[in-house]
C-alpha cells in the first residue's frame, strides 16, 4: 500500500522508507487475530497515515517499553513522523503519524 501511495506522490525514497518503517512497527503491535485499519489524507503537501484501532493498554506498553534488540517504538515513529499523536475512536486507540511531504527530484 505504501509503495503505490508514494508513487502517486513521487515520495522520495528515504520517506517512503520511513512510512514503512513506522507502519511495520506499528503493526507489530497488532495480536495475530486483531484488524486494524490503515486511513490514509493528504492535505497539501502534509500527509496523514492513521492506525488503529489498538488495545491502548498495550499500545502504551509497547511505545514505552526499551527492547534490547533496538529503539522503542515511541522513538522509531518520533523518528520517521514530523507528528505522532494518539487518540480514542472506535473503541479503541488509534495512532496518526503526520509528516509533510518533499517530492522526488527529476
Amino acid at each position: 500500500m505504501i509503495g503505490g501511495l508514494a508513487v502517486r506522490l513521487e515520495l522520495t525514497f528515504d520517506k517512503l522508507e520511513d512510512l514503512q518503517v513506522a507502519l511495520g512497527a506499528l503493526l507489530d503491535c497488532c495480536g495475530e487475530d486483531d484488524e486494524v485499519t490503515i486511513r490514509v489524507a493528504l492535505e497539501g503537501s502534509t500527509l496523514k497515515l492513521a492506525v488503529g484501532p489498538f488495545d491502548g493498554r498495550r499500545l502504551a506498553d509497547e511505545l514505552d517499553r526499551e527492547p534490547p534488540e533496538g529503539p522503542s517504538l515511541e522513538r522509531v515513529l518520533a523518528a520517521v513522523a514530523d507528528r505522532v499523536e494518539r487518540f480514542e475512536q472506535d473503541g479503541g486507540t488509534w495512532v496518526e503519524l503526520t509528516t509533510e511531504l518533499e517530492p522526488a527530484v527529476g
